[in-house]
């Protein structure tokens, strides 16, 4: 009929709407499309039912493309070249280091392609069919991915499991870190020295996150620099290399441990309270809508990724916080937002999520002036949706913390004790507006709070 005739052209939409999809992928929306609309055209169930169903792939794929982007115009192909080495290394362990190589190479060139929008270039089916023609020595695991129809085989690779590792593999790669001909080696081919340590390396540890692995070998690299210099002591490497890896190690795991624990004792909503509260004072620029949304975000992977073994943990939780900060550092490069987002933004691939983790207060920026229209209360908040009432409470922290960015967490309890008191109070009053007016300059100039600003007086509120 007419309606579904007119709704066919969602895949157009799509292709419009996320320039960053890969051809492969808007193929496959048109596909899924047709036959969702055939299923339920023959039902009396609305056909726009399941479109969100359809689309949540769409935007994630979209997400992460626009992301790969991102990484190749900000730190160049060298920094694509070694994630893609560390994500496809433990992926198929069992491959040698010259097919890894190639792989590498193919994905690579067609993310190039693909970001400066050559959509015939863009296609995967060479490097799919590769794969599944040498998936004896690649992996066990796409062997049933290799089955299915083309455009639905690349989806499939990329979620299948990690193969299992050789059995012969040993646990140590001693060639990189005692051999005699290592400086030598490093001096004549550095980059093909560094990718043979981030391929052994990464093969044997599909536990750790691909960016944490890029991480030791940018330590391995730093570490070698020092090590092949003229009067380096004997035991420079060995030494260093142990004492790099386990900086890595224990600052991602701790972070990681630490950050889970909070969220299986406070829940989704009070976990991101915290990462509110963290990131209002990082970064106080950005809306209110965006902080909510950034760490809604980061919520999201903490309920997906808490949840998994300790083998799975790192690379869920981690290789998904990177794809909101992309998001974060693409915000930054449309708008900028300050000079420590830009630093952390801008220096390493590698160490972004430490740098932001370190970042603090932003000491140049200009707290808001207490208005009238700061702190805003009116009768919806009597409402019995909890999802808007917690939405609303989240506004006014943010508006607290750019207010005061040195609040304490004692402070912020005891507001938040004064909020609560207030809603009460107001909403069993039979005008709950006039209470909310009533008892809004009390709360907002924050006397019983110790929210003044120290040495300048009590700011009272206006009018």
């Amino acid at each position: 009929n007419s309606r579904y005739q007119s709704l066919r052209n969602h895949p157009l939409e799509v292709s419009r709407r996320h320039p960053f999809l890969y051809a492969p992928t808007i193929l496959s929306v048109a596909i899924r499309y047709d036959e969702m609309m055939k299923n339920c055209c023959r039902s009396a169930e609305d056909p726009t039912h399941n479109l969100e169903e359809l689309v949540k792939p769409v935007k994630e794929d979209s997400l992460r493309q626009e992301h790969t982007c991102g990484i190749l115009k900000k730190f160049g192909e060298r920094t694509l070249k070694a994630l893609k080495l560390a994500q496809i290394s433990q992926k198929f362990p069992k491959a040698d280091f010259v097919t890894v190589k190639k792989l590498v190479t193919d994905i690579a060139n067609m993310h190039k392609d693909c970001c400066r929008g050559d959509m015939l270039d863009c296609m995967r089916d060479r490097i799919l069919h590769y794969v599944c023609a040498n998936q004896d020595i690649l992996s066990s695991k796409i062997k049933k991915c290799c089955e299915k129809p083309l455009l639905q085989r690349s989806e499939c690779i990329v979620n299948a499991e990690n193969d299992d590792k050789p059995e012969d593999l040993s646990p140590h790669i001693r060639e990189f870190i005692e051999d005699k001909g290592i400086c030598e080696r490093f001096a004549q081919e550095k980059d093909t020295h560094l990718a043979r340590f981030l391929y052994e390396y990464s093969r044997r540890h599909p536990e750790f996150s691909a960016q944490m692995l890029l991480r030791i070998g940018k330590g391995y690299e730093d570490l070698l620099q020092e090590c092949c210099k003229a009067g380096a002591p004997d035991n420079c490497c060995s030494r260093g290399v142990g004492e790099e890896l386990k900086k890595h190690i224990y600052e991602t795991e701790s972070v990681m441990k630490t950050s889970c624990d909070i969220y299986k004792e406070k829940g989704d909503y009070y976990f991101q309270n915290e990462l509110l509260m963290s990131f209002t004072k990082k970064m106080p620029q950005l809306t209110s809508a965006e902080l909510i949304k950034f760490t809604k975000q980061m919520t999201t992977v903490g309920s997906k990724c808490c949840q998994l073994s300790q083998d799975k943990l790192l690379p869920c939780a981690e290789e998904n916080l990177d794809l909101v900060l992309g998001e974060i550092c693409r915000r930054h490069l449309t708008d900028p937002i300050n000079p420590g987002v830009c630093h952390c933004c801008s220096s390493s691939y590698a160490l972004r999520r430490p740098c932001m983790g370190k970042l603090e207060i932003d000491e140049n920026y200009v707290p808001l002036s207490l208005t009238p229209d700061l702190f805003t209360f009116h009768e919806d908040l009597c409402t019995t949706e909890e999802e808007k009432l917690q939405h609303k409470k989240q506004e006014m922290l943010i508006n607290l913390i750019k207010y005061k960015p040195q609040i304490t967490q004692e402070q912020l309890s005891s507001v938040t004790a004064a909020f609560t008191a207030m809603r009460e109070q107001c909403c069993k009053e039979a005008s709950h507006e006039a209470c909310f007016v009533r008892e809004l300059t009390s709360f907002a100039s924050g006397e019983s709070l110790g929210l003044a600003v120290e040495g300048c007086g009590q700011r009272s509120f206006p009018g």
